[in-house]
């Protein structure tokens, strides 16, 4: 049932796509079969979700045949003197593996043994299609929603201090080096998920089943229900409503492209100067830009690997708080979002992961309430950002408060719902005095 939702939902994304006249996820994954990839870390970080059904020397040959894939790619293109000048030149051979493997689990396994050999495979490629099915709801945004609300949540982001513009003074400050760290931390997300999710399902080959819950579900989980908030609240990002887009980090970056946005911005104001306090209005903007601020996905997606790293070894605990603070800092400092998506984003993701581990356990009282709570919280913050951002930047020091404090309670909510249900130790029997025999 699972798997014939996402497939409906993928054709459905595909035909809206063609429809638009611009690719659809099907067809530009399909495309990474023979075409260079974009992100050739994503796809075999995929290929590893899927190896943790596999014994070790089952690894070991599919991690060889990938690479043997690969290489044969990389001779034919150079034979054919064919230059990569856009994504990755490798990818291509895990991507193989992974259809392969979905194919034998079809044609030549059977009972248990296929189910979790399909699954298996249906997390690398459904994590790789992921991202495929977020580049074309960005399109899709860009295409079908010209106007944007960029005004309102920055007149509302005033209440918590222009957070943005004060963190991309500082990133400007740091120069290359600072740049280019947060610009690798935001671009590698999902490998980080990935690390986590790899530590998660360690034990999937000896056990023969997976865990109920793990982050992988979690992550697809944001990603596809994440975009329908672009659509109902499209906004663009300060640094390319008040400012001058991507160029603005291209005399530093080592890969990103200039994405100029003068012509559209309200006024080239970030980060140097914050923007003037008065009422908000619509605004139009390019068929380019994605509209995909709030909520601010890639904080919802860092805050689920911290909570789940939350039970590894140190390292992977340490990973994960440095991988959620390091995003936060580069939604912020890079321009791409306000304050407000961030709270948003907190509240999105818990609520997110709140509802997952409630359906595991059946829907109880606790879970149904800790779920209504976030989305009553959410919605409200969504509604005061649009209805309210006159006021909430004529009294910062009541709605800023309120905001955080909003975002705290969820957290609350949740460490406390969620702590509840962790098993209780079970304490060890203790011997009964035996009576003494006189």
């Amino acid at each position: 049932m699972a798997g014939a939702v996402v497939l409906a939902f993928l054709l459905g994304l595909e035909l809206v796509a063609r429809h638009l006249g611009i690719p659809g996820p099907i067809t530009t994954q399909a495309r990474e079969v023979i075409f260079p990839p974009k992100s050739g870390g994503l796809l075999y970080a995929s290929m590893a979700l899927m190896l943790v059904v596999f014994t070790w020397r089952q690894r070991i040959i599919a991690i060889g045949a990938a690479i043997g894939i690969d290489l044969v790619f990389l001779a034919v293109r150079w034979a054919a003197d064919i230059k990569v000048t856009e994504g990755h030149p490798f990818g291509n051979g895990a991507l193989w593996v992974t259809i392969g493997c979905a194919v034998i689990a079809l044609t030549r396994r059977t009972g248990r043994e296929r189910v979790l050999l399909l699954k298996g495979a249906g997390l690398g490629l459904l994590l790789m299609t992921g991202r495929k099915t977020g580049d074309t709801w960005l399109l899709i945004t860009s295409k079908t929603r010209p106007m944007v609300l960029d005004q309102y949540v920055a007149t509302a982001d005033h209440a918590l201090g222009n957070p943005s513009w004060l963190v991309g003074r500082m990133v400007t400050a740091s120069g290359a080096i600072g740049f280019n760290v947060l610009d690798f931390v935001y671009g590698q997300l999902p490998v980080a998920a990935v690390l986590v999710a790899l530590y998660q399902l360690r034990n999937v080959s000896a056990e023969r089943r997976f865990p109920t819950h793990h982050l992988v579900r979690t992550f697809l989980a944001i990603g596809l229900l994440g975009p329908a908030f672009y659509m109902i609240f499209p906004v663009v990002g300060p640094i390319f409503a008040y400012g001058d887009g991507t160029e603005h980090w291209q005399a530093v970056s080592l890969w990103t492209d200039s994405h100029p946005s003068v012509q559209w911005a309200v006024a080239d104001l970030w980060p140097g100067t914050t923007t003037p306090v008065g009422v908000p209005h619509h605004m139009p903007f390019d068929e380019v830009t994605p509209r995909n601020c709030m909520p601010s996905l890639h904080t919802a997606w860092a805050v689920t690997i911290f909570v789940h790293s939350r039970k590894g070894p140190r390292f992977l605990r340490w990973a994960g708080a440095f991988w959620l603070i390091a995003t936060l800092c580069a939604t912020l400092g890079f321009g791409y979002h306000y304050g407000a998506d961030l709270i948003a984003g907190v509240v999105f993701a818990l609520t997110i992961e709140a509802t997952l581990r409630a359906y595991d356990r059946g829907w109880d009282r606790s879970g149904v309430r800790l779920i209504a709570y976030g989305a009553t919280v959410f919605t409200l913050m969504l509604l005061s950002y649009r209805w309210l951002p006159y006021e909430m930047a004529s009294y910062p020091w009541f709605f800023g408060p309120l905001l955080v404090l909003a975002m705290v309670s969820v957290i609350y909510g949740y460490v406390r719902t969620t702590t509840s249900w962790e098993p209780k130790p079970v304490p060890a029997p203790r011997p009964e005095p035996q009576p003494e025999l006189i």
